[in-house]
């Protein structure tokens, strides 16, 4: 039996920034799911269409389902907020949280579906100091 494109499953979220999704390279309409490549270091690519990102909480807008978050690399927009069950509770401005989510675009801002949020305030110095390593950790591994 063969999988169509809405049974295949999609491979797990690679841990990116935002500053790498502004600058790759798209991998069809921005809606089709494909996602996009980026370029981790020197001569690798990664294909990604679902992410893993943190960042803190700079602008809420519930009655338009997004919250704008900014990591070390730029701003990047958060969609489908009021549908995560426990999200919006974590989602106040200045809050520290991680997004998984689906790639909707790239430019000129990325802007993720979220599949799901969580508060990491309580340890935020430590989690905002060990990010890019992680990040950079599993790209290396997956290239």
């Amino acid at each position: 039996m063969y999988q169509t494109d809405k049974t295949r499953k999609r491979p797990p979220p690679v841990k990116v920034l935002s500053g790498q999704l502004r600058t790759a390279e798209s991998r069809g309409r921005a809606d089709s799911g494909e996602g996009c490549v980026i370029r981790p270091g020197r001569g690798r690519s990664l294909r990604v269409s679902m992410v893993w990102m943190q960042g803190t909480v700079l602008d809420l807008q519930l009655n338009r389902n997004t919250v704008v978050l900014m990591d070390e690399t730029g701003t990047f927009v958060v969609q489908g907020v009021n549908n995560i069950p426990k999200g919006k509770p974590c989602l106040s401005q200045g809050k520290y949280v991680m997004v998984m989510g689906v790639i909707q675009t790239t430019s000129p801002e990325p802007v993720i579906h979220a599949v799901k949020i969580a508060d990491l305030s309580e340890r935020a110095d430590l989690h905002r100091k060990m990010w890019k390593l992680e990040v950079e950790d599993l790209q290396q591994v997956l290239t």
